[in-house]
């Protein structure tokens, strides 16, 4: 069991930044792949970054590209968002998610992802 706590989320003016925080405990995750996603209001949850195990490998929607960093600290069981340049449009609750079974690769399914946090709001305003 892992269990998985966002944190960083809040209110930022466009073209402002944020990090974002996901912090496991339980079963270490540090030899998974892992991912960022994010929902809005009636809409279906989307993927936003991907990363390894080792953080070696990431892989963005096309939406957020130039623009978000997935990286981990493994040490730390931490993996982190960093987000600039901020748009009206990244407005929504951004999830964290674990697949402990990938071990390499990444986990591009979104069945994949057996453990969710319980997700950060991100407000960016015009």
């Amino acid at each position: 069991q892992v269990q998985l706590v966002e944190s960083g989320g809040g209110s930022v003016q466009a073209g402002g930044s944020l990090r974002l925080a996901c912090t496991a405990s339980g079963r270490t995750f540090r030899t998974g792949a892992m991912g960022w996603f994010r929902q809005v209001p009636g809409k279906e949850r989307r993927s936003v970054a991907y990363i390894n195990w080792s953080g070696q490998t990431t892989s963005y929607a096309d939406a957020v590209k130039g623009r978000f960093t997935i990286s981990r600290d493994n040490a730390k069981d931490t993996l982190y968002l960093q987000m600039v340049s901020l748009k009206s449009e990244d407005t929504a609750v951004y999830y964290c998610a674990a697949a402990p079974q990938i071990t390499t690769g990444l986990a591009l399914a979104y069945n994949e992802y057996l453990y969710w946090g319980q997700g950060t709001q991100v407000t960016v305003s015009a």
